[in-house]
């Protein structure tokens, strides 16, 4: 009876393990697929957009509903040059390549009258990025080199990668060219420390971000300006965090009007009108 009992009991042993590896190949691939997000539509942001007489678009991306909500969705991929708001990317890369070695830098100013008088002092990052001071952040560009640059860029996928234009003036009115999706997706890798830098670098650009930390809410966020080609293109990008929630957005605005006194504060005041109509920020 033993002898003939032991082949039996043997035989449930392989079943038992192939059916555990089914199970767990079949977790495998289900952990693995990915749904497309959800997309919600909103017309209705257009009267702000109206109110300062500019053409944009406003994107916003929630992660736990993994949910893209959309003013002018034929604008979310279509590439804009990244004007300032490409400052976020180059501290990262000044910070990386020790060409800075942390927010407290400083870079002398050259002693030449700007436009905006906030730029014609010494910088450190923290107050160059705050004041978006242009001549700080092409020294920086300098100082890393067209190579480094070209090289990180590439690594980061940032954008179309292009430094055609001049190492300090590609993401001004040089060819480097990004999506409001693009934006999106660059930002919300920087917040999940899924870039290609230390944690250093990176917990650093998210500190000089902020912009408001009030009520347990805080926006990171930076602003944008540029000429392209006949038209002001506009930027404020970033991502609000709210208890444990993440948000990412990208407003990004156009006017053909030269004269258009208001486009400069339209960038982040669609964006304040846009988040309450969306009721993002609980009071």
């Amino acid at each position: 009876m033993t002898s003939q009992q032991t082949p039996k009991h043997q035989n449930k042993k392989p079943s038992a393990i192939i059916l555990a590896i089914n199970l767990f190949i079949i977790f495998i691939l289900l952990s693995s697929y990915k749904t497309n997000p959800s997309i919600e539509i909103r017309s209705d942001l257009k009267k702000y957009y109206d109110a300062y007489q500019v053409e944009g678009s406003f994107c916003l991306y929630d992660p736990v509903a993994d949910k893209y909500v959309l003013y002018n969705p034929d604008q979310f991929e279509k590439e804009f040059s990244p004007a300032s708001t490409f400052k976020i990317c180059n501290s990262l890369i000044g910070l990386e390549t020790g060409v800075i070695a942390d927010e407290n830098f400083v870079i002398p100013w050259d002693s030449l009258e700007r436009q905006n008088p906030n730029w014609n002092a010494d910088h450190d990052l923290k107050t160059a990025f705050k004041n978006s001071t242009v001549w700080y952040y092409q020294e920086l560009a300098r100082r890393v080199g067209k190579t480094q640059m070209k090289t990180w860029l590439e690594k980061v996928k940032y954008g179309n990668a292009d430094t055609t234009g001049g190492i300090d003036q590609f993401w001004l009115t040089g060819d480097l060219r990004i999506t409001p999706k693009q934006q999106i997706d660059f930002i919300k890798r920087l917040h999940d420390n899924d870039l290609p830098f230390s944690q250093r670098s990176m917990d650093i650009v998210k500190d000089i971000m902020i912009v408001s930390d009030t009520l347990g809410t805080v926006i990171r966020a930076k602003t944008g300006w540029s000429i392209q080609g006949n038209q002001d293109v506009g930027w404020y990008v970033g991502y609000i965090e709210q208890n444990q929630q993440v948000y990412y957005f990208a407003n990004c605005i156009q006017s053909t009007d030269p004269n258009n006194k208001d486009f400069g504060r339209a960038r982040i005041e669609i964006f304040d009108q846009a988040i309450e109509a969306l009721k993002i920020l609980k009071k």
